[in-house]
């Protein structure tokens, strides 16, 4: 009697073992085994490449059975479920990086929140304010800034726009400025008038940590007629600023040449500094007449105490001169008396925070650690434009400085 044949063990097929396959099973019955011979066989779908390993050449003559059929479609069947987790996996490990940077990004977000949180420490509070002073308009598209320096406006007509400048707004760009007033003339001035405006011309300058009355031209002769009146000392200039100590006398005149000097420490820099015409002689205590510097300027500034209280005085100021930081030399070493907030002019030899009085700390509710925040405290509030009429331009200061006033019970009605 022949054996009939029956299909391969699944194992056998897989490679997962080594035996043979299983005997072939003999029946007894010779009407099973006629059909078994005359059954018809029925077409199974190609094995995959590669499979040759898994049954070789006689499991395909094998499988061709009915039995077979069914025994390699669920074996082709395991191996492509095999294929689509492998591939699977492989958009998985694409995918993680993406995870990674998902999370880094709420992680952001949620410290950037924190930053947003108002504390409850009023103090606390106050320093968060005075640090997020300089760095606001620096974050803001160039198209906010433009928008912000319109509501701003003071004045304007058919020849000139005067602005209130903004603290911590420098006027030209440098490294690290990402907005500064020239860069937004152009759209200031579509702004002001139509799409087709004319950029805004700049006629003086103010420093990045001044604010109060700056004048912009529409064209480029109304501009040089200003400067001209600038540089010609016809503009009258009046600035507020709150300094430390009072100046004795209340009211005078500094007229000390200015010039700028290389500043030799561990950390070497460039400041302006006082250029005396005389000197003190040691013999006989007369005064010498030195020789003057080349690059040594004129500068002359009279000044007038408004009030005083807390260690701190608040002080006109008019310029006659034009000298770079003119005012906060004056103060500083000329008087004395560095405007509050002036870090750079409070300290010759080193670049350091301003110390402040024990009492100017509490009446601001500041800690010495936390004086770098302050910001400088000095207010262009007046010009006198003679530009075919005399022109009154007035600016109040800004909001950090009349709290600033307030805090040091600085009244000016007092005195």
């Amino acid at each position: 009697m022949a054996p009939a044949h029956t299909p391969p063990h699944p194992e056998y097929l897989t490679g997962r073992s080594r035996c043979p396959p299983p005997a072939a099973i003999v029946t007894g019955a010779t009407t099973n085994r006629r059909r078994h011979l005359n059954r018809r066989t029925r077409p199974v779908a190609a094995p995959p490449l590669g499979s040759e390993g898994a049954g070789g050449e006689s499991g395909r003559k094998m499988a061709a059975t009915s039995g077979g059929s069914g025994m390699w479609r669920r074996l082709t069947a395991g191996m492509g479920r095999a294929l689509r987790a492998a591939s699977g996996g492989g958009r998985a490990a694409a995918e993680a990086p993406r995870a990674e940077e998902l999370a880094e990004r709420l992680r952001a977000q949620k410290r950037e929140e924190k930053k947003r949180e108002v504390p409850g420490d009023p103090a606390k509070r106050r320093v968060r304010e005075l640090a997020m002073l300089s760095r606001q308009l620096q974050q803001v598209h160039p198209n906010v800034l433009a928008k912000i320096l319109k509501e701003g406006t003071l004045f304007q007509n058919e020849e000139i726009v005067v602005i209130n400048k903004p603290y911590g707004l420098p006027v030209h760009g440098g490294p690290g400025i990402k907005n500064c007033i020239t860069d937004v003339l152009p759209v200031l001035a579509k702004m002001l008038e139509n799409m087709k405006a004319e950029p805004l011309h700049l006629c003086h300058r103010l420093d990045k940590e001044t604010t109060g009355v700056m004048v912009l031209a529409r064209s480029k002769e109304v501009a040089e007629r200003v400067r001209f009146l600038f540089k010609t000392r016809q503009v009258e200039k009046t600035y507020w600023a709150i300094s430390l100590g009072e100046p004795d006398p209340a009211e005078g005149i500094v007229e000390i040449p200015i010039v700028e000097k290389e500043v030799r420490s561990h950390q070497s820099h460039y400041k302006m500094t006082l250029a005396p015409s005389y000197r003190l002689c040691p013999e006989g205590g007369q005064l010498v007449r030195k020789r003057r510097e080349r690059s040594t300027e004129s500068a002359v500034t009279r000044y007038r105490r408004l009030a005083s209280a807390a260690a701190c005085s608040l002080l006109e100021l008019q310029p006659i001169t034009g000298v770079k930081h003119q005012i906060r030399v004056h103060l500083a070493y000329g008087l004395g008396c560095p405007i509050l907030g002036d870090h750079k002019y409070s300290h010759w030899s080193k670049l350091a925070p301003q110390k402040l009085p024990e009492i100017t700390l509490r009446r601001l509710k500041l800690q010495q650690s936390k004086a770098r925040h302050l910001p400088l405290h000095l207010h262009a509030r007046r010009l006198c434009l003679p530009l075919h009429q005399r022109l009154e331009l007035v600016c109040k200061p800004p909001p950090f400085f009349l709290r600033t006033l307030e805090k040091l019970e600085l009244d000016i009605s007092k005195d």
